[in-house]
């Protein structure tokens, strides 16, 4: 009963601005100028004006081009492709990066020139093997931060899919969970009708339009991953209606939601199995019935859920059963919230008896 909800998207893993980028590289720059003013012993101020020059300049052309060249080369992708406008492949990145060093090392030079008052040798000036000289030390350095910046990109994708592999799996175990939740709590109640039908049949027609009414909101709650707490309450209140259909004034029913808790988000169906294990296990084998309260309080930052019967308690050897509603709440708090959600199930502490279950779970709001 439960309808599929779309997958996210494919991660997007966002490289950094284009100007932060720029100022990344003038970084590099003044620690290639310490250690080429180190080794050669060339002055600081001048080198670092040309090391500088040459570094904007080399980043620049390098930089835009792969963008240009990337778009143009991932044209046909949609403009919302992953990695559409980062990276062309590496035959394409060798020719942005050759042609891009040539222009921005010319650049630089020039610009060196003009900041120092100097002329300086540059590509174009320059003799063979000053030029070699000078495309090797601007080359050289864009190359390995090229490979390196790409293969940080790519981890930082593949760490990204894989948790968005993590995530979809958790959705899909929770979609189950949830599939299998439903079925369990109509076949019980479809169960309860055949027996009514031959033993009460007016009865067994207001149980009808009751289940009707509950499955129509169960199948709208379906379609989204939480909703808020006052449907939750709805669907219980509507549930707990149909029950009182077939148990009468055996069962009592007591729903506290303070308005302030009423926008919280949980989960579609959280807390209708602890209400159904209530009645079954705790009121039903009781002869005088009994009833039952469920509570939405605040902790801190927690929501507390409550739901309280009181039945026979968990001693009585009628509570026995395969505890299906309970582990499939476990299982869907964990696959939300791990660690920081709970269910716990322990014997009401007052006179009146019966059983408490209580969940614990961050809060979380619809807005």
């Amino acid at each position: 009963m439960t309808a599929s909800r779309p997958l996210a998207a494919p991660p997007i893993v966002r490289r950094r601005p284009f100007l932060f980028r720029g100022l990344r590289a003038l970084a590099i720059a003044t620690a290639i100028t310490a250690a080429v003013s180190f080794l050669f012993e060339r002055p600081f101020v001048p080198t670092l004006a040309y090391v500088l020059c040459i570094t904007f300049g080399c980043w620049l052309f390098v930089d835009a081009g792969r963008v240009v060249v990337a778009r143009w080369v991932n044209r046909k992708l949609p403009a919302d492709a992953p990695g559409r406008d980062e990276w062309p492949g590496w035959g394409w990145m060798s020719a942005v990066l050759l042609v891009g060093t040539l222009f921005g090392a010319t650049l630089g030079s020039l610009l060196g020139d003009f900041i120092t008052g100097r002329a300086e040798p540059g590509l174009l000036l320059g003799r063979p093997r000053q030029v070699l000289a000078l495309l090797a030390m601007s080359l050289v350095p864009g190359v390995a931060a090229t490979v390196f910046f790409h293969h940080r990109g790519r981890l930082a994708t593949i760490q990204a899919q894989a948790q968005q592999a993590r995530r979809e799996a958790a959705e899909n175990q929770l979609r189950l969970l949830e599939s299998q939740l439903e079925p369990h709590m109509l076949f019980n109640t479809l169960a309860n009708l055949r027996v009514l039908i031959g033993l009460d049949p007016p009865r067994a027609q207001a149980m009808l339009d009751q289940l009707i009414a509950f499955l129509r909101a169960t199948l709208n709650a379906s379609r989204v991953g939480r909703h808020a707490l006052s449907a939750e309450f709805s669907r219980l209140a509507d549930y707990l209606a149909l029950m009182q259909v077939r148990m009468g004034t055996r069962l009592q029913m007591r729903l506290d939601l303070p308005d302030e808790l009423a926008v919280l988000a949980v989960p579609p169906l959280l807390l209708q199995p602890l209400v159904e294990n209530a009645i079954k296990h705790g009121l039903e084998p009781k002869v005088d019935g009994g009833r039952i309260e469920v509570r939405a309080t605040r902790e801190l930052d927690r929501l507390v859920l409550s739901v309280r019967d009181t039945g026979v308690g968990l001693g009585a050897p009628a509570d026995a059963g395969t505890r299906f509603g309970l582990a499939q709440v476990r299982e869907r708090l964990a696959t939300l919230y791990g660690e920081r959600a709970s269910l716990t199930l322990a014997d009401a502490a007052d006179a009146e008896g019966g059983v408490l279950a209580i969940v614990r779970l961050p809060l979380d709001t619809t807005e």
